[in-house]
């Protein structure tokens, strides 16, 4: 795979900041590669993903407009694995297809490829150089979920308890992020971050993994 030779993966909970970060990352000019995005590109009105989508889950699962209903088929996986499991054999291999090729695409120093279910899944880690993980304590997560999207506790904590654990996701961080305190020390984290990943692109001439001391903080 061409372009950028230092891929950082970017992973967090519900609720961490991960948004925040990707766009600090932005504001310096380094592309983001949002896997989210990406998913809902394909499953948009149009998408390539959509009469697959429409093959295995039924009309049901289709919107007015001729896109998915993310609503009805976030519902649906989640109380149902074995949905789930087909929703994603649908949708990753899209996603990782053009997640790489806008890695590819990059002219940014380093990408960053944002990837909600890092943790989870695994399947992007063999294409990231580092992972750096957005933390914060789950009392928080949970405040920042009904602030933001409206869920109950109740909600907020089965949505948690389907996602890696925190210890999980801490344990395949190279670097990490701890986003438990003001918006000044974030972005001030940030940028420390993108100081190292400059130094570390300039010194990685291939795909080989980048690798200095850990990045935790104290």
């Amino acid at each position: 795979m061409s372009g950028v030779a230092l891929k950082i993966g970017l992973t967090g909970g519900l609720g961490s900041g991960k948004s925040t970060v990707a766009a600090r990352f932005a504001s310096h000019g380094i592309e983001i590669v949002d896997t989210d995005a990406i998913a809902r590109k394909l499953a948009a009105s149009g998408g390539v993903a959509v009469p697959a989508l429409r093959a295995a889950f039924g009309e049901s699962v289709i919107a007015a407009d001729g896109g998915l209903d993310r609503p009805r088929m976030r519902a649906l996986a989640f109380a149902d694995p074995v949905a789930r499991a087909r929703l994603e054999s649908i949708l990753h291999p899209l996603i990782e297809t053009e997640g790489l090729r806008r890695c590819s695409a990059a002219r940014s120093p380093y990408v960053v490829i944002d990837v909600p279910l890092l943790a989870e899944t695994g399947r992007w880690r063999g294409y990231c150089d580092r992972i750096c993980v957005v933390d914060c304590p789950r009392a928080l997560q949970i405040a920042r979920a009904a602030t933001r999207d409206g869920h109950s506790q109740d909600e907020t904590e089965a949505i948690l308890a389907a996602q890696a654990s925190r210890e999980t996701r801490l344990s395949i961080a190279d670097d990490i992020i701890d986003n438990s305190n003001t918006l000044d020390a974030l972005q001030a984290r940030v940028d420390a971050l993108h100081t190292l990943y400059l130094a570390l692109a300039a010194a990685t001439p291939s795909a080989s993994r980048a690798k200095s001391p850990n990045s935790r903080p104290e």
